[in-house]
């Protein structure tokens, strides 16, 4: 039989215990546990929640690696085409863990209205392209289609929309110069079937997805150029070693980029979210564990003629201080659970009410995204008790100080 645990759970359950002179400071140290672990998990969970969501919507206008010409133009702009004839093209069979190639082109045009003009990207696209992430952007409308002949059909973002005054089924003009400057722009109307929004607005204030086939008939291309490869990977931790595996197994002439070398400034910033994680999780831990040491001396302080009767029967240095742990042990959990139920509390409400707005031109998200994951919860709590009860057998060693004499005589 476990004594230990068994004077421990009477101690616990007994009326005197609940209301004694350590009650206070016992729920001081529960609530520490529980608001420790409610703002470890929602650091945990916006934090990776909002890395995810920014890098998913770079993901979607570039693709996890691009491959284009070795070029030493700096713009959007696609200037030197490639030819869509490629071993990798559609599918990439030589690399394992790519999910998607498609072929893309952008070209800098100006849209134009009777009362206004706005600079805009037009990324011409083709039917293998990848919908998925702007079926989740999508707020009006349908996506185009162009599978079949060469259409006008073009997604357009809200911000755009709203700016230019832009409903759905209203159609506009779009100028483009030619590569020969000397010969008239090209002018095509298009017509809105869908408007997106991703909230990431260094994006929507720029792209404008439309039909391939016209970028290469204003720049004069063949219909088997383009302007780049979007590949799209399994695994995004994996993103520098494929894009190595890629470079590797395209021909000599054409560059790889990740988006993460593209977008280096975005990228080194989400990271940076990690820090700020681990930090809250060590200063969470570290209060919570020293509102336990306190909590566990006054306990100690309030039993001392118990711990002496204890040793004075024969009870060893380390089974009495079991018996304190085992207390200590119940309150950590209690303050798990308390935690934990306020925790998914706030980060269910979130993900389905989106109770707390973000900036997008600071955040590139429009309200605070959470990432829920019982994988990590599990871990964060059992890290926390583990932590919690190795900080508390220093104070604990203070039992084997006490003498069962001067102990019995203890007021």
């Amino acid at each position: 039989m476990n004594y230990e645990y068994f004077i421990a759970k009477r101690i616990i359950g007994s009326k005197a215990y609940k209301s004694s002179i350590s009650a206070p400071i016992i729920k001081i140290g529960i609530a520490a546990i529980a608001i420790g672990i409610v703002v470890m998990m929602i650091a945990i969970a916006t934090g990776i929640g909002l890395q995810q969501k920014i890098r998913d919507k770079v993901v979607a206008f570039n693709g996890h690696v691009t491959i284009t010409n070795y070029d030493s133009n700096n713009s959007q702009e696609t200037i030197y085409p490639i030819s869509k004839n490629q071993e990798f093209y559609p599918e990439f069979k030589s690399v394992q863990g790519i999910k998607h190639v498609q072929a893309v082109a952008t070209k800098l045009g100006v849209i134009r209205t009777e009362t206004d003009f706005e600079g805009a990207i037009l990324k011409g696209v083709d039917a293998n392209f990848k919908w998925d992430y702007f079926k989740e952007f999508l707020v009006e409308g349908s996506l185009p289609d162009y599978s079949n002949k060469r259409n006008e059909e073009v997604l357009i973002s809200q911000y755009l929309a709203n700016r230019l005054g832009f409903k759905l089924g209203d159609k506009f003009q779009m100028v483009f110069a030619k590569n020969d400057l000397n010969k008239s722009p090209n002018i095509i109307t298009y017509n809105v079937v869908g408007i997106y929004n991703s909230g990431f607005q260094d994006f929507d204030s720029t792209y404008i997805i439309g039909d391939l086939r016209h970028l290469q008939r204003i720049n004069n291309w063949e219909k088997d150029q383009i302007g780049n490869f979007e590949v799209f990977i399994d695994d995004f931790s994996n993103i520098e070693r494929k894009t190595i595996e890629i470079y590797q197994n395209t021909p000599s002439l054409l560059n790889t980029q990740a988006i993460t070398d593209k977008f280096y400034s975005i990228f080194e910033w989400i990271k940076i979210f990690d820090k700020n994680i681990y930090g809250i999780i060590g200063i969470m831990i570290l209060v919570a564990g020293i509102n336990m040491i306190t909590a566990l001396l006054v306990l100690i302080l309030e039993r001392t003629q118990m711990i002496g009767i204890l040793k004075a029967i024969g009870s060893n240095n380390w089974s009495v201080r079991k018996l304190f742990l085992y207390n200590a042990s119940y309150l950590i959990l209690l303050g798990l659970f308390w935690g934990n139920i306020i925790g998914l509390g706030l980060l269910f409400a979130q993900k389905y009410l989106k109770l707390i707005p973000l900036d997008p031109s600071v955040y590139y998200v429009t309200e605070a995204p959470v990432y829920i994951n019982f994988g990590y919860i599990l871990l964060l709590n059992f890290s926390t008790l583990v932590l919690c009860l190795l900080m508390l057998l220093i104070p604990s060693y203070i039992i084997t100080k006490i003498s069962p004499v001067k102990a019995i005589r203890f007021e």
